[in-house]
């Protein structure tokens, strides 16, 4: 427990052992009226005094109509009209209820908070050769730091020597650590697990990955719900019109009945007390924070509360293609040789390459594993978006597109695979084709699986690639709508019509790498970005960043989002129905203070305990 919450623990434990002390004198012994209001009260102002503190410091800063005020009220009133053990048990259930708030606030902020404590203050830079200890803000772009096993890595960098595991479970919710060697890039954040590194920084500490996150996550307490604003403007107006209406509860049936105004006065507080909406102002707010905190374990950043309100009626869900439900890499993944075998057709096309910063060049090389001899290669001529010619060991090669190999009068044969047919020619003779391709990732079937199990009804992809590659991307994930071919302001167009089929109430959502489809993300209700670690434009653009490229992960933000509302509207119904309920019992005179303390503290508990569900979604 932390101090705070030790100092009130403390404070309910005196009380409550005195007041039961009290108890038992004033049963056996007769004592003046005088004594027991010293004794009572001075019992009282043990867990009260900071209650009276806070009512008196809001007063005097304007906010009047809190808990604070209405239980300071409803005690002092309980003194006055010799209620004593009343004013005390009050006080008392009340600061109980005010430990199981900072109890539960802190668990749900610890949740959050671990993010906030991604990295090190201080970073170990080689200067000269020597390690000196500087602050993170200190060490510039392109100096080399020390990072030991068992520190967490303080900087973006590029790993220049050693190698080592890490631990991104922090950032992305993965409990597997990841091999990482010479060349490898790394983020702050990260726990060095075994073995001792040296980084070369790529980023400066106010732009790395763990500010970009630490300054997401602060600001996601700001964005509420509309259901967390509605709570906030109904209590502003709630409480003043309970304190009215208790006061007229007081005042005007003694002066119409000619009954005592004691006992109405004693109505009065007891419905005071009932009325005080403790726990909508704590719980709802509350099963918001830990619906956060819960998705931040799961390496789900959400920006605000609104947002996990949108993402739980979700209805449609658009996708990219590239990068969200392929791997956003080319692969060699079909050969198709004439006259010459595959290895010697994969060499010759990936030395003609060799220059080219092309992807497909890339891919090639990828696929032909060995360090590519320039001292083979000569006379290398690209022709942009076509192909390149090229001499490889004595022999003129030709490696590009259809059209590119019929300008040079070689005719092709056609490819029927999915993905680009690159072809190669070999002296003026055809030597067949090699198919390039983005490969599915390997988890995003059951992802989209888990998207319809999850309630959503339409999953559709927009992507700018051919028809071909896109209706069997389609086709393999069961997808429910593919539009091929789409530039930005296509996309656009689709998402108006996507928002228009829409039912009453429910919301779009889209999801891609964050980076170029910032207009896309505008048309939808939750942008969400996959991927995002170590990319600034991912988390600056998504409403939600799924830190990794798990496609399941956004399944599991929908059953947490759509816990989070459950939970909040349990919360509601059952603290405005008990409460109305008791506020008629003892407007009434039926119900007294004991049944009041319950409608209020024991309500406030039941509420919080609820809330605290929303940090219990188990990882898959």
């Amino acid at each position: 427990m932390l101090r705070q919450q030790k100092i009130i623990l403390t404070r309910i434990i005196t009380g409550a052992v005195l007041f039961v002390a009290a108890i038992i004198v004033t049963h056996f012994m007769e004592l003046q009226w005088w004594v027991n209001l010293i004794v009572f009260l001075a019992i009282y102002m043990i867990p009260g005094w900071s209650v009276l503190v806070k009512a008196a410091r809001n007063i005097v800063h304007g906010q009047m109509f809190d808990e604070n005020f209405l239980m300071a009220i409803a005690s002092i009133a309980a003194f006055a009209i010799g209620e004593y053990h009343e004013a005390v048990e009050v006080i008392l259930f009340y600061q109980v209820g005010e430990l199981f708030e900072k109890i539960a606030v802190g668990k749900s902020r610890r949740a959050v908070s671990d993010l906030l404590n991604l990295c090190p203050d201080e970073a170990t830079v080689l200067r000269d050769g020597k390690p000196q200890t500087v602050l993170i803000e200190e060490v510039a772009v392109g100096e080399y730091i020390l990072v030991k096993p068992g520190e967490k890595i303080p900087l973006d960098g590029e790993i220049s020597k050693g190698q080592t595991t890490v631990d991104t479970a922090a950032l992305t919710g993965e409990s597997m650590p990841a091999m990482v060697q010479t060349g490898d890039a790394v983020f702050s954040g990260c726990m060095n697990l075994s073995g001792a590194i040296e980084l070369l920084v790529t980023k400066p500490a106010s732009e790395s990955t763990a500010a970009k996150i630490m300054e997401m996550v602060e600001q996601s307490s700001s964005m509420k719900a509309k259901t967390e604003q509605f709570i906030t403007k109904f209590a502003r107006y709630y409480t003043p019109c309970v304190v009215i209406a208790a006061v007229i509860l007081a005042l005007l049936p003694p002066l119409f009945t000619g009954q005592p105004f004691s006992e109405w006065i004693y109505r009065a507080l007891t419905f005071l007390i009932i009325s005080c909406p403790c726990a909508l102002v704590i719980s709802v707010p509350l099963s918001f924070f830990g619906g956060i905190g819960a998705a931040s374990k799961h390496g789900i950043l959400v920006k605000g509360s609104n947002y996990l309100e949108v993402l739980s009626r979700v209805q449609t869900v658009v996708m990219d293609k590239t990068g969200t439900l392929t791997e956003g890499k080319f692969h060699v993944v079909e050969q198709h040789a004439e006259g010459i075998d595959k290895e010697t057709q994969l060499e010759l096309a990936a030395l003609a390459e060799s220059s080219s910063n092309h992807p497909i060049a890339q891919s090639l090389r990828d696929a032909y594993g060995k360090p590519a001899d320039l001292q083979r290669v000569s006379n290398v001529q690209e022709k942009a978006g076509y192909g390149v010619s090229a001499t490889v060991d004595q022999k003129k090669v030709l490696v590009g597109n259809r059209v590119y190999m019929e300008n040079a009068g070689i005719m092709v044969k056609n490819s029927d695979e999915m993905g680009t047919a690159v072809h190669v020619a070999v002296d003026g003779k055809y030597a067949g084709y090699i198919v390039i391709a983005d490969q599915l990732k390997s988890g995003a079937p059951a992802a989209v699986e888990m998207l319809r199990n999850a309630g959503v009804t339409c999953v559709s992809m927009l992507t700018g690639d051919s028809e071909k590659v896109a209706n069997q991307v389609g086709t393999q994930l069961q997808l429910d709508e593919v539009h091929a071919k789409c530039l930005p302001g296509d996309k656009v167009n689709y998402m108006q019509q996507y928002r228009e089929k829409l039912e009453r109430g429910k919301t779009l959502a889209y999801v891609g790498d964050g980076m170029n489809d910032a207009p896309v993300l505008a048309q939808s209700d939750v942008g969400v970005a996959m991927g995002g670690l170590g990319s600034d434009a991912a988390i600056a653009a998504a409403d939600l960043v799924i830190l990794d490229d798990d496609l399941s992960k956004l399944s599991t933000a929908l059953q947490i989002a759509r816990k989070t509302m459950r939970i909040t509207r349990e919360n509601i119904v059952f603290a405005l129905g008990v409460k109305a309920v008791v506020l008629v019992l003892g407007a009434l005179g039926i119900a007294h203070i004991g049944a009041a303390v319950f409608a209020d503290v024991g309500v406030s508990v039941i509420a919080i305990i609820n809330a605290m569900r929303t940090l219990r979604i188990p990882k898959k």
